[in-house]
């Protein structure tokens, strides 16, 4: 969808630009809301002309759990005066991917049949740090399809290590 990654390229730039004293705290609090403003009821309430911008920042706040920072509550106004809330997603995505280019880091997702507990998956993230040369920001996603092991994805590299990629080798190995 290269349009909305268009569209949200100037937004993630500017929030990127404005928070550079804080670019944590920002990532903290546009990713809490970007979960929030995916939610696709809450994204047709926006949509609807009868419905101001303070009353879409009030259920956003009301999800968030606590008062908005300011620059949240700036930044979701400016969006919805743009008509641009459902390219809140993308943003988020966006900032992340500046907030890594500066720091000369990358995210990674572990996909693991099974939960992994804290140490395993300390341990695991020093081993991926070390063969991909670089700090990552490691999150966890079950996918029972792999029946064990883990796939690792990091950018646009992939490190499968799982029971199902093993099958899968060992079927292109006895078909051949």
């Amino acid at each position: 969808m290269a349009e909305l990654a268009t569209i949200a390229r100037p937004y993630a730039e500017a929030l990127f630009k404005a928070s550079a004293s804080d670019l944590s705290g920002a990532a903290a609090w546009l990713e809490k809301v970007a979960a929030i403003g995916a939610n696709p009821e809450l994204q047709q309430f926006a949509d609807n002309p009868k419905v101001t911008t303070e009353q879409v920042i009030g259920v956003v706040a009301g999800a968030f759990g606590a008062p908005l920072p300011p620059a949240a509550n700036n930044f979701l106004m400016a969006l919805l005066e743009n008509g641009r809330f459902t390219a809140l997603a993308e943003i988020a995505k966006q900032f992340r991917t500046l907030a890594n280019a500066q720091s000369g880091s990358s995210d990674a997702v572990v996909y693991s049949a099974f939960p992994i507990d804290a140490t395993a998956l300390g341990s695991v993230a020093a081993t991926l740090e070390k063969r991909f040369g670089r700090k990552l920001q490691v999150t966890v996603q079950q996918d029972p399809s792999l029946i064990g092991g883990i796939r690792v994805v990091v950018g646009d590299e992939v490190l499968d290590t799982s029971v199902k990629a093993r099958l899968e080798q060992m079927k292109v190995a006895l078909v051949a």
